[in-house]
């Protein structure tokens, strides 16, 4: 028995092959019983079985073992579950026939609250507060429903069978075969399933409404949501079955089950999970309300399902072996829904978009203590851990840059040759590059080692000498300190205009060219008056690298002047700009040099760079107020000065037929003006909010505004002024969309009272707000931290 104790994996002595599990929910008691009779074969000489299980009960007189080979039934004598390790061992007096046998075992559990495993959800119906039953199993959660080999490579299929009271819809990963009335309960029978692993099984029972519709293919897709809210799930609803053709003609493959469920569940711990046929979504992100939901919320709803969806083919058909390769799943998905979304609306320019998720990555791997993409998983408490921005984001900006590098079509070509190869089946990241090293030519294997078995990137510095650009790659850290990385680094690189584009391959730690024989051109002036001047030079074109660049004096400043011209791309005058202030709080280029670059930005208009802006000024302030305070009104008003030009020409209203991103725009310039105590916001956003009061429906406050007219309000609360903190409550509380009760949520901590900011921390942790959207409460303002930070330590006590 001590053998299998502390150990990362299941040994390997039984295989299961098909899984026959039948569950009985009581929604009002809130447990559960279940059996389940697993098809196994037994592949080493043993007496034990060793499977997963936690919060489970197992009665020793509820576990039988019968093989193919022998009529005989036998019982363990041991049946013991290790709490620590969550598995169940069994020990029989006799060693096990080889080859397949049925396992059975009788079981019972609780519907916890904690939004894993078998969990309970609530909602109100007519008034009355009722239960749903709802399942969250990745990582590593399916054995809290029922025991089974609960790790990614064990596939299986599964027959699952539900007894439910007959009012209520019943869902699970495939469709509906037959249902047996009896009195006030019914037992739903499912079609089989094709294989797959553990954690993609689902289930999910309550009252529900559904919108449907159908691909061109004829399989079927609904959204399921409240009652009542049939109607928010529509956008949803188009947006997937769109994606499903799109994703089978990209992965040359079509979706492979008969249905696909969408459904919103009212309390959810992730954004989304990717459940093979059953995907479960928080109701903001699949919900989508034409008269009271803003332009991000669509967004959202469609990155979300493309991303979901995405996994049915990149996850679901084709798995990883184990979660070392968990960023194969998320990371991809994470990629290939921007593909999905660019597709569908052009217009929203989402790859521009993307670099917010790569500016994520790269600050979470700046620091020190960051991990590499790929991470060795020694035990399941460990997996949660990555569920990060290196596996997602990190793990997408490297195959973003690895597609740029190759080439969209001989990527897409090889990725359908890897999905074909491994369906239904298991997969390494190894085996990913064999088949992009295959379809390229390229030494795949060899350049991507260096970007997802080492943590951290590079700063590439560049600087030019004599008419020779000279090249040096460190590894970048946010400390500002030292690191000893060394990367194979994709350079990209423009000259005086997107007509000159380079590349080639920074593989040592230093590198020169001259500039002549590689770019054509002489940069700041020469003595050849035969050669092209060249006025600025941008590394990382259209920052597909995942990696940051510093620029010498000289080349920096060409930029800057590139950028008030007008001459570079969004995407480019993004990567400028983030790159400045990453250095900057790497003590690598001082706040002069930064602000000085930021005011070149002065009429900016894209809503990505602008997005990326405010954030960067909100950080600014935030420093500066600790490290020079009598500062602090210059930088507030000069960060006004520069926003002013994009809000007047955005104003308050939204004009006919303007585009999706200036209604983004328009309520993220609001906010930060607003914040940054702009009193002509604050007074006008006042004013509509009074309107809004007085009446819901007024066109004075349409949901794209709303939240910078909240956080305005509440900048003038105060503990002798609370009208405007008790107004939003009324909202919150009357309100049943999702989505305004998180806008309400992220403004009430904005207050510069740290009072009322005390109020608002206690009120987040109130049965009135879900436990999913407490964090939302917690962006205090400035003036909130200490007490917050002293809340926080009296909460965890």
């Amino acid at each position: 028995m001590e053998q299998f104790r502390g150990q990362p994996r299941l040994p390997k002595l039984a295989v299961p092959k098909r899984y026959d599990i039948h569950l009985k929910p009581d929604l009002v008691a809130c447990n559960f019983t279940g059996s389940v009779q697993i098809d196994i074969d037994i592949i080493d000489v043993t007496n034990f079985i060793v499977l997963n299980a936690a919060d489970l009960s197992v009665a020793h007189g509820a576990v039988s073992f019968k093989s193919q080979t022998s009529s005989k039934v036998l019982e363990p004598t041991k049946v013991e579950m290790v709490e620590e390790d969550e598995i169940l061992v069994l020990e029989f007096s006799e060693v096990l026939p080889l080859g397949m046998g049925i396992l059975a075992i009788g079981f019972d559990g609780t519907l916890n609250d904690k939004m894993k495993g078998f969990y309970r959800s609530t909602y109100e119906h007519n008034g009355e507060k009722r239960n749903m039953a709802v399942t969250q199993f990745e990582p590593v959660d399916a054995r809290r429903c029922f025991p089974c080999w609960d790790e990614p490579a064990y596939k299986a299929t599964f027959k699952i069978t539900l007894d439910v009271p007959s009012d209520l819809i019943a869902l699970s990963n495939m469709p509906v075969i037959e249902e047996k009335l009896n009195g006030n309960l019914k037992t739903v029978f499912y079609q089989e399933s094709p294989i797959m692993s553990t954690y993609l099984v689902a289930v999910v029972i309550g009252l529900f409404d559904y919108v449907e519709d159908h691909t061109p293919d004829g399989t079927k897709v609904r959204v399921y949501c409240q009652v009542g809210k049939a109607n928010q799930g529509k956008f949803a609803l188009d947006v997937a079955v769109k994606t499903l053709g799109l994703y089978k003609e990209y992965f040359a493959c079509p979706y492979s089950l008969p249905k696909l469920d969408m459904i919103a569940i009212p309390d959810f711990a992730a954004g989304a999970m990717e459940n093979y046929g059953l995907v479960t979504y928080r109701e903001t992100a699949l919900l989508y309300d034409e008269k009271n939901s803003a332009a991000a919320n669509k967004q959202r709803v469609t990155t979300v399902v493309a991303h979901e969806l995405a996994h049915q083919w990149f996850g679901n058909l084709v798995t990883m072996e184990w979660w070392t390769h968990l960023w194969l799943n998320e990371g991809f998905a994470t990629w290939v829904s921007y593909l999905a979304a660019d597709s569908l609306f052009p217009e929203w320019k989402v790859w521009t978009q993307f670099l917010d998720e790569c500016t994520d990555g790269l600050r979470l791997d700046g620091l020190a203590e960051s991990h590499p993409i790929e991470v060795e998983i020694n035990h399941a408490g460990e997996i949660d851990e990555i569920f990060d921005a290196i596996s997602y984001r990190k793990g997408a900006s490297v195959i973003r840059m690895l597609q740029s590098y190759l080439g969209a079509e001989c990527f897409q070509r090889s990725l359908a040759s890897y999905i074909k190869r491994h369906a239904y089946s298991n997969a390494r990241t190894e085996d990913l590059w064999a088949a992009l090293e295959e379809g390229s030519g390229e030494p795949v294997n060899k350049l991507m080692n260096s970007w997802t078995k080492q943590k951290g990137y590079p700063v590439v510095s560049v600087k030019i000498n004599d008419q020779k650009l000279e090249f040096e790659q460190s590894q970048f850290l946010s400390s500002g300190a030292q690191g000893d990385g060394q990367w194979i680094v994709p350079i990209t690189l423009c000259c005086g205009s997107y007509d000159s584009r380079h590349n080639f391959l920074l593989q040592e730690k230093a590198e020169s060219l001259d500039t002549k024989e590689f770019l054509g051109c002489c940069v700041g002036g020469g003595n050849d008056k035969s050669i092209a001047l060249c006025s600025w030079i941008k590394l990382n074109v259209d920052q597909t690298g995942f990696y940051r660049v510093k620029y010498d004096e000289k080349l920096d400043s060409g930029l800057r002047y590139a950028i008030e011209k007008k001459s570079l791309s969004a995407t480019d005058r993004f990567g400028i700009l983030d790159d400045s202030f990453a250095l900057c709080m790497a003590c690598q280029l001082s706040l002069t040099s930064l602000l000085t670059l930021m005011g070149a930005y002065r009429e900016e208009l894209d809503y990505t760079v602008l997005s990326n802006l405010i954030t960067i000024s909100h950080k600014v302030v935030r420093i500066a107020a600790d490290a020079t305070p009598e500062l602090l009104d210059d930088i507030k008003e000069f960060f006004i000065g520069l926003f002013q030009y994009s809000a007047e020409k955005l104003g308050w209203e939204p004009r006919p037929g303007e585009g999706h991103l200036d209604a983004m725009l328009r309520g993220e310039i609001l906010t930060a003006l607003a914040v940054f105590g702009h009193d002509l916001t604050i007074n006008e956003a006042s004013r509509r909010f009074n309107a809004f009061l007085d009446d819901r429906d007024t066109p004075l406050l349409p949901p794209d505004i709303r939240k910078a007219a909240y956080v305005a309000v509440m900048q003038n609360v105060t503990s002798s002024n609370r009208s405007g903190y008790e107004s939003l409550l009324r909202v919150y509380r009357e309100t049943e969309l999702s989505q305004e009760k998180t806008r309400i949520l992220g403004s009430l901590p904005s207050c510069r009272d740290p009072d009322i900011v005390l109020e608002v921390l206690n009120f987040v942790l109130s049965s009135e707000v879900r436990s999913q959207d407490a964090v939302f409460g917690l962006a205090v303002s400035r003036e909130g931290r200490e007490i917050a930070w002293s809340w926080l330590k009296r909460s965890l006590i």
